[in-house]
């Protein structure tokens, strides 16, 4: 494994403490929490590895300081997402396709999979049809023109929001959660899941809003500021730009 630089483990915590925050403001009326609106950027600067780890420091410091009962689902999901939007900023497709087919056969294979219905999983339906666009747009992200950056971000965050909810769905319907942690019937269940797949569309919705108003110049000041012309672990130890 490529050891990471000093500069980049202090890039890692600040990350991990800006999606522990995050997690700590949100409301609690969606079923996801603001720090998918950092997953896209954590991401791109990042990179897959160091992404995952600062989403995962990030997303288990905010769930120690609030617990929540449902806990394991954004520890295990907002890495992953993180994850995805570093290798699609590295124009590596090929993982996130064989991530989206093990969760999606898992889930057509499980039997409560099968009687659930369809729509619900629509919008992930749509993220694994965007990862080879999203993989091969992402060299607008750090690219000298700008102009395609905006198109190129939203694409890949719509991608990274859809994976957070595919790994939920994953946890909670073919790895059984709904039953062995949170004790619910079969209708029960079913209740559950179509309630959370409506309100994935609107995060799917705010997520592509949020990205563009905020997410956009955010990367631009992020790009301007580090020097930053792919992501950050991607870079030459001696290329590094000083922490401020």
């Amino acid at each position: 494994m490529k050891r990471l630089s000093t500069k980049t483990v202090a890039f890692i915590g600040v990350f991990a403490a800006f999606h522990a925050t995050l997690y700590l403001i949100s409301p609690a009326f969606l079923w996801r929490n603001w720090a998918i609106y950092l997953s896209p950027i954590e991401g791109a600067v990042l990179g897959p590895l160091a992404g995952f780890i600062a989403a995962l420091i990030g997303s288990i410091i905010g769930r120690v300081l609030l617990p929540s009962p449902l806990w394991m689902f954004g520890v295990i999901a907002e890495p992953l997402s993180v994850m995805v939007a570093g290798f699609l900023t590295r124009d590596k497709w090929q993982p996130v396709i064989a991530l989206y087919g093990v969760m999606f056969a898992a889930y057509f294979i499980s039997p409560m999979g099968q009687s659930l219905p369809l729509w619900p999983m629509l919008d992930t339906i749509v993220a694994v049809c965007l990862v080879y666009p999203a993989a091969k747009l992402s060299k607008n992200l750090f690219g000298e023109s700008v102009k395609l950056l905006p198109v190129s971000l939203v694409i890949m965050s719509f991608v990274t929001v859809a994976t957070d909810g595919l790994t939920r769905v994953f946890m909670f319907i073919p790895a059984g959660l709904y039953s062995s942690v949170l004790g619910l019937s079969p209708a029960a269940t079913a209740v559950a899941f179509v309630g959370g797949g409506v309100d994935s569309f609107i995060e799917d919705a705010l997520v592509v809003l949020i990205t563009l108003v905020v997410g956009v110049p955010i990367l631009l000041a992020l790009r301007k500021v580090l020097n930053l012309r792919k992501p950050l672990s991607q870079k030459k130890p001696r290329d590094l730009p000083p922490v401020i």
